[in-house]
Formats: structure tokens, C-alpha cells, sequence
């Protein structure tokens, strides 16, 4: 078996951590050393134990990478919130301030634009007497 027969990075990072060095699992259960026989003679107990230690210790990164996760995508929803409530509050401030300027105002501002940038329409308010109303 080989990385590339998996389809999804959690596929991928199983299979990487089956291979994982069991000294390091072991140290992260807080558990000895487990040493593996490279010969045949280890009982079927000890490869059962060892597993089962891989297996928590898999849990056990696997639980702690989807906590962190979760709290990544809490972070980004509030980021989420904040950036779409001030963004309607800067368009209803845009949308006002459209209203209130006199039409030579919005002329001059549109003069400023860039060639490349849109003409934005705008709504032609009745000016008020005596000039401006900002």
C-alpha cells in the first residue's frame, strides 16, 4: 500500500501515522518505550497491544486536530459576521451620503474617478434651497 491509493488528506494522514515511529505514539499515550521484534517471534498479544496503542494514539491526534479545526472555522464565522455587518453599514452610509451631495458634488467626485473604475449610477435627489445640503 502505497499514499497515493488514498482520495482525501484524512485517508492520507491515517495511512501516514500507521507508519508513524510506535516510540513516538507510545511517549504520547505516556506510556514505556515499545519495542517491536523484527523476527517472528513476537506473541500475537504484543501486536494486538501495539495496535491498539497506534489506534489511541491515532484517536487521540485525530481528536485534537478536529477540535482545532472547529475552532478555526468559529473564529472565521465571527470574522464573517463582523466583515458583512460593516460592509452593510458602510453601504448604507454610501447610499446617504449619494442622497444628501448635490449634483455638482457627485460631478466633481465622478471626475475623480479613474477611467477604468465604473461609473457608479446615482440617484438625483432635489437640491436643496440655498445649495448644498451636506
Amino acid at each position: 500500500m502505497n499514499a497515493e491509493m488514498y482520495q482525501t488528506p484524512m485517508e492520507v494522514a491515517v495511512y501516514q501515522l500507521h507508519n508513524f515511529n510506535i516510540s513516538f505514539f507510545s511517549s504520547l499515550l505516556g506510556g514505556d518505550v515499545v519495542s517491536v521484534k523484527l523476527d517472528n517471534s513476537a506473541s500475537g498479544a504484543s501486536v494486538v497491544a501495539i495496535d491498539n496503542k497506534i489506534e489511541q494514539a491515532m484517536d487521540l491526534v485525530k481528536n485534537h486536530l478536529m477540535y482545532a479545526v472547529r475552532e478555526e472555522v468559529e473564529i472565521l464565522k465571527e470574522q464573517i459576521r463582523e466583515l458583512v455587518e460593516k460592509n452593510s453599514q458602510l453601504e448604507r452610509e454610501n447610499t446617504l451620503l449619494k442622497t444628501l451631495a448635490s449634483p455638482e458634488q457627485l460631478e466633481k467626485f465622478q471626475s475623480r474617478l479613474s477611467p477604468e473604475e465604473p461609473v457608479p449610477e446615482t440617484p438625483q435627489a432635489p437640491e436643496a434651497p440655498g445649495g448644498s445640503a451636506v
